[in-house]
């Protein structure tokens, strides 16, 4: 029969008693003050004792003690089945995640779980549930995500162009005003609120499916918002409708949030009443006009969603007078948290001076 192995010498019983009490690891501390019992003089078999296990176990600990200290000890994750896909196996299936489904082919207009694993059981015979199918993806990568809308005619290489000249823009604004005249960057849109609500995501207990309020009602109002980014401000009305004397109406209300002796460039879409040649434009104000069908370029799409998100949705109001109170809550909570505004509407693409 061979000898007991030892213990390494630069722990004592003593200081295995000390990283027992610290531990958070039940099991842990247990196996500390086995092996502590073994250096005070203890036998092998007490130490098995106070483990609550066989000798052979003890034997294990020492080993594990010994290679890696008290860390050693901890209780490590079981590896669990081998995975069934091999490495070429989840490039396709990254891939077809990316290139999305066929619709005449697969039937579905998005991948659901149940969908991939039909695919990789046709592709290479194997068979998966949908859980390990979504444990892969996540080990890919891949998380579900709401999709961010795009307009169908957009044009792609307007929307970048615009983005690379519009240094060349704010240049043509600048050589108009005086030297050394600041410049803020202002992004302009108008948000439809009415009876007839929108329903956002709840959080709710899994296999439920919440209710919100639903309105058929039409009563409508519009926010007209615009901000600052750089500067975390912003300048917002409450109107009935929307046309060339509100929008007129909404400048004058930008004009007067526009520091003293700065100058506004105002980037906007270019609805009816945007470019129109009777809009009354304040003096500290310069227009530009967002290409056409490009809505990502204009943060306050963005600055939407979050106010509809939190104060607005699920929501349903009682009269025109209720949705004009709600709107201006909403906005001016907005103009409230300024770093709001600046996370939400900073765009590498626009900076101003």
């Amino acid at each position: 029969m061979g000898s007991a192995i030892g213990l390494r010498t630069d722990f004592d019983g003593a200081a295995l008693r000390r990283l027992a009490r610290a531990s958070k690891s039940a099991n842990q501390a247990r196996r500390l003050l086995a092996l502590a019992e073994i250096y005070d003089g203890g036998s092998r078999s007490a130490a098995a004792r106070i483990g609550g296990v066989g000798l052979q176990i003890v034997r294990d600990w020492v080993v594990r003690f010994n290679a890696c200290g008290p860390d050693g000890l901890l209780d490590g994750k079981a590896p669990g089945q081998r995975s069934r896909l091999d490495d070429a196996q989840r490039r396709a299936l990254a891939m077809a995640v990316e290139r999305g489904p066929i619709p005449a082919i697969h039937g579905v207009v998005r991948w659901r779980l149940i969908d991939l694993v039909q695919w990789l059981h046709e592709e290479f015979a194997v068979s998966l549930d949908e859980t390990t199918v979504g444990r892969e993806l996540k080990k890919l990568g891949y998380v579900k995500l709401t999709a961010r809308p795009r307009h169908h005619a957009q044009n792609e290489y307007a929307l970048e162009a615009f983005k690379k000249g519009f240094a060349a823009e704010l240049a043509k604004v600048r050589a108009t005003l005086p030297k050394r005249t600041p410049i803020e960057i202002w992004f302009q849109d108008e948000a439809r609120v009415g009876q007839k609500n929108k329903i956002t995501r709840r959080w709710a207990r899994r296999g439920t499916r919440p209710s919100a309020p639903k309105d058929q009602r039409t009563k409508s109002a519009y926010i007209f918002g615009a901000i600052c980014p750089e500067h975390g401000k912003g300048a917002g009305l409450v109107l009935p409708f929307c046309n060339t004397e509100t929008m007129s109406l909404h400048l004058a209300e930008i004009a007067l949030m526009v520091a003293p002796g700065a100058h506004a460039v105002v980037l906007m879409d270019q609805a009816g009443w945007h470019t129109t040649g009777k809009l009354v434009v304040p003096g500290n104000i310069s227009i530009v006009a967002l290409p056409a069908k490009c809505p990502e370029l204009n943060p306050v799409e963005n600055i939407w969603q979050f106010m509809r998100d939190n104060w607005l949705s699920n929501r349903v109001f009682t009269s025109y007078d209720n949705i004009v109170d709600h709107c201006c809550e909403a906005w001016n909570k907005l103009i409230d948290q300024p770093w709001h505004i600046m996370t939400i509407g900073r765009r590498k693409w626009a900076r101003g001076s």
